[in-house]
């Protein structure tokens, strides 16, 4: 526990030095904002009926790069915090050992709750088989994509994958680090760093990888 809490006061840092150099951050607000409405949508929900939820990720994937003008970086950080099932996280603050709730970019309450039920849950082969599955998979898939992306940043990709898992211990939604997310992490690093070579590769095309790496270890 105190390692994620550490983790995630450096990246609380890392976004804070990061922002006010970013084209301005209401432009990030308003992005995620956008695609929260997205998924939010009825529109989605009929995408939903009739795809595969890989598919799904394309999708926003594509939505995120046209509203931001094929801005990557700035992509994947709008399809992080608009993927992160939460709109505060909690912070232990030292000495005093007390509880601040830090807001994190997000649409408001109403929009937010429908985003979340809405996000694609069935990633991978061993997706949990409940309503959740691995809904923030999404979030540590793109976060690590952008700093696997962003070559003049910090190479942050290994802690950033323990952002989301913070949230899940103190929000009750697992009790342990996931080995799964440290997985999906590498996965999500992989993609960003081959969008240097082909911007026309998907997040699904990589997503699928760790499925199939599996079937054919086992075959």
């Amino acid at each position: 526990m105190k390692a994620n809490r550490l983790s995630l006061n450096i990246l609380l840092l890392f976004f804070s030095f990061y922002l006010p150099v970013f084209p301005q951050q209401s432009d990030l607000s308003k992005t995620v904002n956008y695609l929260s409405e997205f998924i939010a949508s009825d529109n989605f929900l009929n995408l939903k009926k009739n795809n595969h939820d890989l598919t799904l990720v394309d999708s926003i994937y594509f939505r995120a790069l046209e509203f931001v003008n094929n801005d990557f970086g700035e992509a994947f950080l709008a399809l992080t915090f608009t993927s992160i099932p939460y709109r505060e996280v909690p912070i232990v603050i030292p000495l005093i050992n007390a509880n601040i709730y830090y807001p994190l970019v997000s649409a408001d309450e109403t929009i937010s709750i429908l985003k979340n039920q809405n996000l694609p849950s069935k990633l991978f082969f061993d997706s949990p088989e409940n309503s959740y599955g691995d809904k923030d998979k999404i979030a540590h898939f793109f976060g690590n994509a952008f700093l696997g992306y962003s070559e003049n940043i910090l190479d942050l990709a290994n802690v950033f994958g323990y952002f989301v898992e913070t949230f899940e211990e103190d929000f009750k939604a697992q009790s342990r680090v996931d080995y799964r997310d440290i997985d999906v992490n590498w996965y999500g690093e992989l993609f960003g760093d081959l969008l240097e070579e082909n911007k026309k590769i998907l997040p699904s095309q990589v997503m699928i990888i760790r499925s199939l790496r599996y079937f054919t270890i086992t075959l």
